[in-house]
């Protein structure tokens, strides 16, 4: 959320996305790896029946084994917990993520950067951030984009989705997109309870704006948004081939925390800028593996709703995304543009810039025309 610091005037709320690319998870290589995975499965499933049907053929004569059999106790037997798993990971990125902001507010003095954990109505942690600046009061990768709109007089504030940062979950594992929807509104409800009588914007990046649009469709959230910042939002997603929209539901049922290891071996181009890269893909609140099943099921579901209701949105935003986006689709932006029913609509497509618009080379420019537009709806 931002807010104005001079006068109280404004508030801004970010939340990001996964940047992995999701027609990796509907390719033909997948496909092939899911169907042994299902062989392999219906094959462990049939032995019990076909031993039986063996020891039937056999005048159901059972053989006693020979020796000493030992039972030991079931609570002898050490068992790895899956969930103690998860929350140990957890509880390393969170404390990372809470280290982070610790340091960074000793820093320039320009703004005051604080956290705090809020737990949904499924009894997941939340990880929140906020930037305020200095002179009266955003989440870890978008820190100088936050500093940048503090040094214009906006407070910011940025929630970490389920499954990513500093926030419960298994990392980048998703079991619905609607719970961060509802996890967002929740964040926006107690951000403007905090703030009251204020202007608020959202921004949304990759998954993170389809989240807040589906979010701002909500008419009791409408009415309390003044506008939406958009950059490269996945409004679409094209399968290689119609079969595997058939097919991805089956899968993720089957096998939601699945991962195809050759899909992402290397980290997809997401920026011009070679250190910006080095950056992010060697940041470990940052997912950079294969993205699972079930989380690139449930962008395909988001951005399948999306898609048949861009006529309802009526809300102020401004969308930019880079025509060379390998990851999401910049028609997909032009459409969402074309169809919205707003009145106050800008769309803003640069030529040759990848996904992370706020991680290109020229990300002063993007970041002042995100800053320009925000401070003309003030």
């Amino acid at each position: 959320m931002v807010e104005d610091a001079s006068d109280a005037a404004s508030t801004v709320m970010l939340t990001s996305g996964a940047s992995g690319r999701i027609n990796a998870l509907l390719s033909l290589r997948l496909l092939k790896s899911l169907w042994l995975l299902i062989n392999a499965f219906l094959l462990i499933f049939l032995l019990p029946f076909r031993g039986k049907r063996s020891a039937e053929k056999g005048g159901g004569k059972e053989e006693k084994p020979q020796g000493k059999v030992v039972r030991v106790p079931a609570a002898m037997v050490p068992r790895k917990s899956a969930a103690a798993a998860v929350d140990k990971e957890v509880a390393a990125r969170r404390a990372l993520a809470i280290n982070r902001v610790v340091e960074d507010d000793n820093g320039d003095g320009e703004s005051v950067r604080d956290f705090s954990l809020l737990v949904s109505s499924r009894g997941d942690t939340i990880f929140t951030q906020s930037w305020t600046p200095a002179k009266v009061k955003v989440s870890g990768r978008y820190n100088d984009f936050a500093k940048k709109l503090n040094a214009n007089g906006f407070k910011v504030h940025g929630m970490d989705w389920i499954g990513h940062g500093g926030s419960d979950g298994l990392h980048a594992y998703v079991p619905s997109l609607d719970y961060a929807v509802n996890d967002t509104k929740m964040f926006l409800s107690k951000v403007l309870a905090e703030n009251p009588a204020l202007p608020c914007f959202c921004f949304g990046h990759s998954t993170g704006g389809a989240i807040i649009l589906k979010a701002v469709l909500d008419p009791k959230v409408k009415q309390r948004v003044s506008g939406v910042v958009l950059t490269s939002p996945a409004v679409g997603v094209q399968p290689s081939h119609p079969i595997f929209t058939v097919l991805a539901p089956v899968f993720s049922l089957l096998f939601p925390r699945y991962q195809l290891s050759a899909a992402n071996k290397r980290g997809i181009a997401v920026s011009r800028d070679p250190d910006a890269l080095v950056a992010k893909y060697s940041d470990p609140l940052v997912f950079t593996g294969s993205i699972r099943v079930r989380t690139g099921y449930e962008i395909l579901c988001i951005t399948t709703y999306l898609q048949q209701n861009l006529s309802r949105l009526n809300v102020p935003f401004l969308v930019l995304h880079g025509t060379a986006d390998s990851v999401t689709d910049p028609t997909a932006s032009q459409k969402l543009y074309d169809e919205a029913a707003s009145i106050d609509k800008t769309i803003k497509l640069y030529e040759g810039f990848l996904h992370d618009l706020l991680f290109e080379p020229e990300k002063e420019e993007i970041m002042d025309d995100i800053t320009a537009w925000l401070i003309s709806r003030l």
